[in-house]
Protein backbone atom coordinates (compact mmCIF):
# COMPACT_ATOMS: atom_id res chain seq x y z
CA UNK A 1 0.00 0.00 0.00
CA UNK A 2 1.18 3.43 -0.62
CA UNK A 3 1.66 6.17 1.88
CA UNK A 4 -1.97 7.64 0.20
CA UNK A 5 -4.03 5.14 0.28
CA UNK A 6 -3.19 4.48 4.01
CA UNK A 7 -3.43 7.79 4.77
CA UNK A 8 -7.32 7.61 2.78
CA UNK A 9 -7.95 4.56 5.01
CA UNK A 10 -7.35 6.08 7.96
CA UNK A 11 -9.87 9.09 6.88
CA UNK A 12 -12.73 6.31 6.39
CA UNK A 13 -11.84 4.56 9.87
CA UNK A 14 -11.99 8.17 11.44
CA UNK A 15 -15.39 8.88 9.72
CA UNK A 16 -16.48 6.17 11.00
CA UNK A 17 -15.25 6.07 14.42
CA UNK A 18 -16.95 9.67 13.96
CA UNK A 19 -20.33 8.10 13.49
CA UNK A 20 -20.46 6.10 16.22
CA UNK A 21 -19.85 8.88 18.87
CA UNK A 22 -22.87 10.64 16.91
CA UNK A 23 -24.93 7.61 17.39
CA UNK A 24 -23.89 6.91 20.92
CA UNK A 25 -24.49 10.67 21.86
CA UNK A 26 -28.12 10.15 20.50
CA UNK A 27 -28.86 6.87 21.78
CA UNK A 28 -28.03 7.46 25.50
CA UNK A 29 -30.49 9.18 28.06
CA UNK A 30 -27.26 9.72 30.34
CA UNK A 31 -26.04 13.26 29.88
CA UNK A 32 -22.76 13.00 31.45
CA UNK A 33 -22.56 9.91 28.68
CA UNK A 34 -24.03 12.28 26.01
CA UNK A 35 -21.70 15.33 26.57
CA UNK A 36 -18.55 12.96 26.45
CA UNK A 37 -19.86 10.79 23.20
CA UNK A 38 -20.43 14.83 21.65
CA UNK A 39 -17.32 16.23 22.16
CA UNK A 40 -15.71 13.16 21.25
CA UNK A 41 -17.34 13.25 18.19
CA UNK A 42 -16.40 17.21 17.68
CA UNK A 43 -12.70 16.28 18.45
CA UNK A 44 -12.61 13.35 15.66
CA UNK A 45 -14.43 16.00 13.56
CA UNK A 46 -11.27 18.24 14.22
CA UNK A 47 -8.96 15.63 12.84
CA UNK A 48 -11.11 14.53 10.18
CA UNK A 49 -10.93 18.01 8.46
CA UNK A 50 -7.11 17.72 9.22
CA UNK A 51 -6.25 14.42 7.22
CA UNK A 52 -8.58 15.78 4.87
CA UNK A 53 -6.50 18.38 4.09
CA UNK A 54 -3.00 15.72 4.07
CA UNK A 55 -5.42 14.02 1.65
CA UNK A 56 -5.66 17.13 -0.53
CA UNK A 57 -2.09 17.62 -0.46
CA UNK A 58 -1.24 14.48 -1.02
CA UNK A 59 -3.66 14.16 -4.27
CA UNK A 60 -1.55 17.74 -5.46
CA UNK A 61 1.62 16.71 -5.17
CA UNK A 62 1.48 13.20 -6.66
CA UNK A 63 -1.90 13.13 -9.17
CA UNK A 64 -2.15 9.45 -9.41
CA UNK A 65 -3.65 9.25 -5.71
CA UNK A 66 -6.57 11.06 -7.08
CA UNK A 67 -9.58 8.93 -6.08
CA UNK A 68 -8.17 5.89 -4.93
Amino acid sequence: MTIASDVKTCLASLKSAQASLEQFALGTQNQQAKNLFTNAAQQTQSIVQQVESRVQQLENEEPQYKGF
